[in-house]
């Protein structure tokens, strides 16, 4: 009997315990985060706001600085930053190709935007307000999203507040020396630019290596040119190295690869619990029996923008196929195909989780990829820029996905491929199989946000979890001061023993002659 109630009092406990929030050591009081985001792109506010919903969800108070005000809201202040900014909304195709889809290019572009970005940043009078002297003290924590250089150190040495970086994509390649201190093998880490999921090949390990070492050295070299010729306050600062890091990352979208202990991958974290469809949408997808694709390229660029011969080998394609098609769409579209619904604007997330989905056609953008990883929707990718050919390349490796260039696009290759990935029970099965893995976490994302950013308050910005690569100067981490000294200890060796060889031999022939 004693036993009896010795085991329910323990499987009571063990009950409590579980039941208890996974926040195991609570903050006491509601912590006060300061947000910045520092680049005008509606992908990278996604995650920022939903990191920050996060945090205001379970009591902390958050004021943000944002170019896409939505509100205040309880325990949440905005300050409107969209005037500092550039928006990079419905960009035209082409154009967008032609200045950013070449990664050495790209490189080269994002070096200056992020001076830009950092002018902008700093410009705001409000945020120089917070920066005052007697502004000290009024906040906890920095959350904020890292430039290709650092400027926003700038900020957190003014506050003295820790940092936690905000990173809504894979890892900046060329950057993550700066971020976490180290630098991943190019020879087994593609680079976030790259249109490989894993360098394979030699080729590809080859210009992963030259791409890693470009982005570097153009990177610092840019940084190192405007230091000197127009040096801006933020370039002088001490560095204040990042806490934690957010980045919008899992396993499915991201190869197996070596990271610091304040690398957290929160990727999906945006993702909401599904809403009604509005009701025109909804019964156009259920009254479809072969089911339906749905096409988008998401907020950035402009689908309508697409080359005329390309989107009638859209439009001829979707003619020709059993499914129905939901086609994000700006403006009237001409000759459209009876079985297409176009709109300015769809709800993605609701309807990538409806069971007749059976094809997504994207771009490849990080938010609408986790989209379609959760619902388990195959997917024909048609990457544009940025991280997007590396992101489909994931799924494609994860077989649920197929690759096709945009600009070589014909009718009959369109066809072929959403015939395949329809038809074709593997990718439909692949995509299940992901979603399964996506989904299996210890805690969700937003506990790990909540958990870790109330872990870097508790232990006055957590220094233990900040690698010992960053206090290294670059030749010290690549070992090159103990190279050198090696290959002066072999040569001095070699020397020695050349001489003492020498010697020897000129005390042989010496001894020769004399006798």
């Amino acid at each position: 009997m004693a036993m009896m109630k010795m085991s329910t009092v323990v499987w009571l406990s063990l009950f409590l315990w579980l039941s208890v929030d996974l926040r195991t050591m609570p903050v006491g009081e509601a912590a006060r985060i300061l947000a910045v985001e520092t680049i005008a792109g509606k992908s990278h506010w996604y995650f920022m706001s939903s990191l920050l919903k996060s945090l205001t969800d379970v009591g902390h108070t958050v004021t943000v600085f944002t170019p896409f005000p939505d509100g205040d809201r309880v325990n949440y202040t905005e300050v409107d930053t969209s005037r500092d900014f550039p928006m990079k909304l419905d960009l035209d195709l082409l154009k967008t190709m032609r200045d950013y889809s070449d990664p050495f290019k790209l490189t080269n572009l994002m070096s200056k935007q992020a001076r830009y970005y950092c002018d902008a940043v700093y410009s705001n009078q409000k945020l120089a307000d917070v920066m005052a002297p007697q502004a000290r003290d009024r906040y906890d924590l920095l959350l904020i999203e890292p430039l290709g250089f650092d400027c926003v150190s700038y900020l957190a040495d003014a506050l003295g507040l820790p940092v936690i970086y905000s990173i809504p994509s894979p890892m900046i390649t060329f950057a993550e020396r700066l971020f976490t201190g180290e630098v991943s093998n190019p020879a087994c880490v593609s680079n976030m630019l790259a249109s490989h999921a894993v360098p394979g090949t030699f080729v590809q390990r080859f210009t992963n290596t030259a791409l890693l070492t470009y982005s570097m050295t153009k990177t610092k070299y840019d940084q190192l040119v405007t230091l000197f010729m127009d040096p801006r306050p933020y370039d002088l600062t001490p560095t204040v190295n990042p806490s934690i890091i957010f980045q919008n990352g899992h396993y499915i979208s991201e190869s197996p690869r070596p990271v610091t202990p304040n690398v957290i991958y929160v990727g999906g974290i945006h993702l909401k619990p599904a809403k009604t469809i509005p009701k025109d949408i909804l019964d156009f997808i259920e009254d479809s029996p072969q089911g339906v694709i749905f096409f988008t390229f998401g907020s950035t660029i402009k689908v309508s923008s697409l080359p005329g011969h390309i989107e009638k080998s859209f439009k001829e394609a979707f003619a020709d196929i059993p499914q129905r098609v939901l086609w994000k769409y700006e403006g009237e579209m001409k000759d459209k195909p009876k079985n297409v619904m176009t709109r300015k604007w769809f709800p993605q997330r609701d309807i990538l989780l409806h069971p007749k989905v059976k094809l997504f056609i994207s771009h490849g953008g990080m938010s609408g990829v986790y989209e379609a990883v959760d619902g388990g929707v195959p997917v024909l990718g048609f990457p544009v820029f940025y991280d997007q050919p590396r992101n489909i390349e994931n799924l494609v490796l994860n077989g649920m996905a197929i690759s096709m260039d945009l600009l070589s696009t014909t009718k009959e290759k369109l066809s072929n491929a959403i015939s395949e990935l329809i038809n074709d029970e593997k990718y439909a099965k692949n995509a299940k199989i992901a979603s399964n893995r996506f989904k299996d976490r210890p805690m969700t994302p937003q506990q790990s946000v909540i958990y870790w950013t109330e872990y870097v308050i508790r232990h006055k910005g957590a220094p233990h979890l900040i690698s010992h690569a960053l206090n290294l100067t670059w030749y010290q981490y690549l070992l090159l001061d103990i190279i050198a000294v090696v290959l002066i200890f072999v040569f001095l060796v070699t020397f020695v023993v050349f001489k003492v060889f020498k010697c020897i031999k000129t005390f042989k022939k010496d001894k020769v002659k004399t006798q």
